[in-house]
């Protein structure tokens, strides 16, 4: 943490939101960040009554947050590193460039686990929400975060092929205070699972899925700036999600949820991949808020 005046922090956002207009970049974007850092709210931004204050507490020295936002306009630096956070349903989770920034529509995953359970809730005994789930490819941990919030009596193991990740992905735990609730495993996917197979209630990931070829041409603050491990599902984008449809079965128990987060127009593979493989049944698609055909659910025969 850091001291500035209120005057300093008024100067300081008056530039940011003139330069932020000349670079084509809301300047409200100026604001969300200051929220973030100096725990402003929209009145007192909307009002400047904050120029008046002799000490405000900011997160990051001016001088810092000055290099950070040139970022921003010059390098198209996504604005959730910049403030080092990114809000995801009632969390709010710290990012660096080692994980994806959560998006909104992933949100949904944790609502479709509750309504996967609450069909269930009369043929599967013990009931699912009480047993062990896992978030594969956790990245900053925002499933199992979700995971932990609404199955308050599961346990929620989570991986991840970066060592990075997981450490980011650990501090959140520990911000949100779902640390004990949640065990951390480096390792591929399923690889650091072995002695849970049979017994997972649950199985959600947010794999990559965008092909290979597509990564280069996403829009600027992905492409640059975001991990392509977390991004780039192989040729056709499906490599990922192939090896979880394919692996899952020997780890979930009868009756067990998979959830899975894929790009619109994969649906019609992703149904057939879940199909043909035999171990499947109830397989449904269901669609994002913008009505985009974004998750699979299947449960284990």
């Amino acid at each position: 943490m850091t001291v500035v005046s209120g005057n300093e922090l008024w100067q300081w956002r008056r530039v940011a939101r003139q330069n932020a207009k000349a670079g084509g970049i809301s300047p409200e974007e100026v604001d969300w960040l200051l929220r973030e850092v100096a725990g402003l709210d929209k009145l007192v931004l909307r009002w400047e009554s904050f120029k008046e204050r002799s000490h405000i507490q900011i997160e990051r020295p001016l001088s810092e947050l000055t290099q950070l936002w040139q970022r921003r306009l010059e390098e198209k630096f996504p604005l959730q590193y910049v403030a080092g956070v990114a809000p995801w349903r009632n969390f709010s989770l710290a990012v660096t460039q080692s994980v994806l920034i959560p998006r909104p529509e992933t949100e949904y995953l944790i609502d479709l686990s509750v309504e996967a359970c609450r069909d269930r809730i009369d043929s599967v005994s013990p009931p699912l929400q009480k047993g062990h789930w896992a978030d594969l490819g956790t990245g900053s941990g925002a499933i199992a975060l979700g995971l932990a919030e609404v199955f308050k009596e599961a346990t929620i193991h989570a991986t991840d092929c970066s060592a990075e990740a997981i450490a980011i992905a650990q501090q959140n735990a520990w911000r949100c205070n779902l640390n004990n609730q949640i065990k951390f495993y480096l390792g591929s996917w399923f690889e650091p699972l072995s002695a849970l197979k049979g017994q997972l209630s649950g199985v959600v990931a947010n794999p990559p899925y965008i092909p290979s070829a597509i990564v280069p041409q996403l829009q600027l603050e992905v492409s640059r700036h975001e991990p392509h491990l977390a991004l780039d599902g192989g040729p056709d984008g499906l490599d990922c999600i192939r090896h979880i449809i394919n692996t899952a079965p020997s780890y979930l128990r009868s009756g067990g949820v998979l959830l899975i987060e894929m790009m619109a127009g994969q649906a019609p593979l992703v149904c057939e991949f879940l199909h043909r493989h035999g171990s499947y049944n109830s397989i449904k698609i269901c669609s994002d808020l913008a009505g985009i055909e974004r998750f699979a659910l299947a449960y284990r025969s």
